[in-house]
């Protein structure tokens, strides 16, 4: 079955790299955790508010 699971994260300044190594650890655990056989689309998409990047949404669709 393919199925969807999306991750968020909220960027702070000066922090981007830290959180992008965060979210990445999440969706790998994600996958370890739910015996995720195949990966079959991953994107990003960064969510902003008055002009300035604040956050970024991770969608990830997978076969289980």
């Amino acid at each position: 079955m393919i199925r969807v699971k999306t991750f968020g994260e909220p960027l702070a300044p000066f922090r981007a790299q830290m959180e992008l190594k965060e979210l990445d650890a999440r969706v790998n655990d994600f996958i370890r955790d739910n015996q995720v056989k195949k990966v079959i689309s991953v994107s990003d998409t960064a969510t902003s508010e008055e002009g300035s990047t604040i956050g970024l949404v991770r969608v990830m669709v997978y076969e289980d």
